[in-house]
């Protein structure tokens, strides 16, 4: 299958720190790709390469057949890239009904047309009795939906999740699989996601890109990652799996 994403080359550094170096991947139309590896391995650099919030030092990046790298993040967005960010902050004083519609206005023509896409979004997101909650009283899981849902409501063709599933329990965490995998396969939703959760990376992937030291190490299905001799001594070998 056609290439939705695809990085080439891409490098990436702060004051002479070599963040991302070199790195290249695909993610097909239709599938789930996860990005894995130690903390600091630049992953989360990566993603905000394809968002739009740095620029690459060197390589491109090309979406949908277009090359984006050096665009801002509002015209990537519009373009069809929605993303989640590692610490989920959203608006507190905003209901969870106005959070989403932020996001819908990016992709609606006006306010009720962004009001019944955002009712939608939060319905799929199982926050549906919760839409007049202010985003401040909500629980930590049901941030972690709200994450998702403004970003789902921006319309993307690809969704890059940034750890979304951390500090879940493992029922909320088969919970989040489950609504992953249900608008992979009803929406055809192209979702890259960086994850520490093997539990969600192995139900989830159907390839593991592997970074480390800003280089990717591994790449393959998620049965040959963790049976890769450098996967285990640089990452699996210190998580569960």
């Amino acid at each position: 299958m056609a290439a939705l994403l695809a990085v080439e080359g891409i490098s990436k550094s702060f004051r002479g720190l070599r963040a991302v170096q070199d790195v290249s991947f695909e993610v097909p139309q239709g599938e789930i790709v996860a990005l894995i590896g130690p903390n600091g391995a630049g992953k989360t650099t990566c993603f905000n390469m394809i968002a739009g919030v740095f620029r690459p030092d060197a390589g491109r990046v090309t979406f949908a057949g277009a090359r984006i790298d050096g665009h801002r993040s509002d015209q990537i967005c519009r373009a069809g890239i929605g993303r989640t960010f590692q610490l989920v902050k959203p608006f507190a004083g905003l209901s969870v009904m106005e959070n989403v519609m932020v996001g819908a206005l990016n992709a609606c023509a006006g306010v009720r047309e962004a009001r019944d896409r955002a009712r939608q979004v939060i319905e799929q997101l199982g926050l549906g009795g919760k839409t007049d909650l202010l985003a401040a009283s909500l629980t930590l899981p049901d941030r972690k939906r709200l994450e998702v849902a403004r970003a789902l409501a921006t319309g993307p063709r690809l969704l890059l999740l940034d750890e979304v599933m951390a500090g879940l329990r493992p029922t909320e965490t088969d919970h989040m699989v489950a609504l992953f995998r249900e608008l992979n396969a009803t929406l055809g939703l192209t979702i890259l996601l960086i994850e520490h959760v093997m539990r969600a990376v192995m139900a989830l992937s159907g390839r593991v890109i592997v970074l480390h030291h800003g280089q990717v190490i591994a790449s393959g299905t998620p049965a040959q990652v963790t049976r890769d001799p450098a996967v285990l001594e640089c990452y699996l070998g210190e998580e569960a799996v």
